[in-house]
């Protein structure tokens, strides 16, 4: 029975967190995007703050390295990750955002072997690196005679919004504190808020009183703070725990499957083959670059313990 709890989790995960780059499209018709990502976290961060303080004990942070590890959460993961996605998912589909933002755990590989030197990737390793990021390359597939192309670079930014979230999962796990997850993210995604309310009054976004009032915007950021944000983050945090951090990293690669069937279905946006290589590539790069952890799980499935 447990399996198939899990598996029916797994899947209202990946469906929340796929369609959420669909509501990324529509609320981004009507509101502008750094602003949108930060209405976002507003409600998210309160929604999770509230759930934090009713399910841990810790559930404010103490002391200077728990503080840093809610900053470098803040900056990288919730700010600088939504700004880049917010920004460039105006000008490419739904589907090619979710399938570069697949990247993100073969990227967090990368970095965590840069940064700790004698721990470095296996050949098999580098090669899953190196096929993943040819991935990004078939899905950009930049114009050498036209690189400032508007698609070439909104998929540029949407690469960068992985990188940061890869470097941001690399950092908060190094940082030495004994911070509850829920409370991080809580934290985090008030913490991310504040820096992208700065971002948007920063770079002069125009606010427009007449987006307030249209439903598919208001249904948006529900959708996006409650549904894949609050919600999505507490089968998350579950998963986490019963699954372990390979298997439910596997979600990267059923949501770009979701995007691509509810952005048709939704936006009309259609995948071509091309986009869907590319996909096929970072895959192939995440179970080579994963290969033994994926293995390690194989093996805990057919050897279930006594609890099974």
């Amino acid at each position: 029975m447990s399996r198939y709890r899990n598996l029916s989790l797994f899947l209202v995960l990946a469906t929340l967190w796929g369609s959420a780059f669909v509501a990324i499209s529509a609320g981004l018709s009507h509101v502008p995007p750094v602003l949108f990502a930060a209405l976002r976290y507003d409600i998210a961060g309160v929604l999770m703050l509230g759930y934090a303080a009713f399910a841990v004990d810790s559930w404010r942070p103490q002391g200077r390295a728990e503080w840093a590890q809610v900053a470098v959460g803040a900056v990288l993961l919730i700010a600088a990750y939504h700004a880049f996605l917010f920004v460039g998912q105006r000008n490419t589909t739904a589907a090619a955002a979710a399938i570069l933002v697949s990247l993100s755990p073969v990227l967090s590989t990368g970095f965590a072997r840069l940064l700790v030197p004698n721990d470095a990737l296996s050949t098999v390793g580098v090669v899953g690196v190196a096929v993943g990021l040819v991935g990004v390359g078939v899905v950009v597939r930049p114009d050498p005679s036209n690189l400032l192309a508007a698609d070439v670079v909104a998929k540029g930014l949407v690469f960068c919004a992985a990188g940061a979230f890869a470097l941001g999962s690399v950092l908060t796990r190094r940082i030495d504190a004994s911070l509850p997850i829920e409370t991080m993210e809580a934290w985090s995604m008030l913490g991310g808020a504040v820096v992208l309310h700065l971002v948007s009054l920063g770079i002069g976004e125009p606010v427009k009183p007449a987006a307030w009032t249209h439903l598919e915007a208001i249904g948006a950021i529900a959708y996006l703070s409650i549904g894949a944000s609050a919600v999505g983050f507490l089968i998350y945090f579950d998963l986490l725990e019963r699954l372990g951090p390979v298997e439910i990293n596997m979600v990267s690669y059923v949501a770009p499957i979701v995007t691509a069937v509810v952005g048709w279905l939704y936006l009309g946006e259609v995948v071509d083959t091309t986009a869907m290589a590319g996909f096929g590539l970072i895959a192939v790069g995440f179970v080579l670059v994963k290969r033994r952890a994926i293995r390690r799980g194989f093996d805990g499935v057919r050897s279930p313990g006594p609890s099974e």
